[in-house]
């Protein structure tokens, strides 16, 4: 359950309404979801939050898809459904097959089981590892 309302397109204040003009224009799509509809209650974080994504999750030396199944693998680890499964859309949107989607967690599984079991140990990091 959501701890603030979701913002209608009504209530937006103009600051708001010209970031959701912003995510419409740049997707390409007249569907804003409910993640900045809850930021829209405060337009300077709704602002800065859509200017990171556009940077980080725009063009770079990685392709679109893998940025989504990466996004998807750190809100695995953080706890985050709602970021799971919009991420999860995302990246099929882009291409991610349901094999890809299956690897994908099973790698995420086996990070997480090898990453507990490093740290419970006190493994020290191989030198071959150390950046010179």
């Amino acid at each position: 359950m959501a701890t603030v309302s979701l913002l209608t397109d009504e209530q937006l204040s103009p600051e708001a309404r010209a970031v959701f003009d912003d995510i419409r224009a740049t997707r390409n799509s007249e569907f804003v979801n409910n993640f900045w509809r809850a930021l829209a209650h405060d337009p300077a974080t709704l602002r800065r939050t859509w200017q990171s994504i556009k940077a980080v999750m725009g063009p770079g030396a990685l392709d679109p898809k893998t940025k989504e199944m990466l996004y998807i693998a750190v809100s695995v680890a953080q706890g985050c459904p709602y970021c799971i499964h919009s991420h999860t859309a995302s990246a099929r949107a882009k291409g991610m097959t349901d094999a890809e989607y299956h690897e994908l967690l099973a790698v995420i599984g086996m990070a997480a089981e090898t990453n507990r079991l490093v740290t419970a140990l006190g493994v020290p990091i191989d030198e071959a590892y150390e950046v010179r």
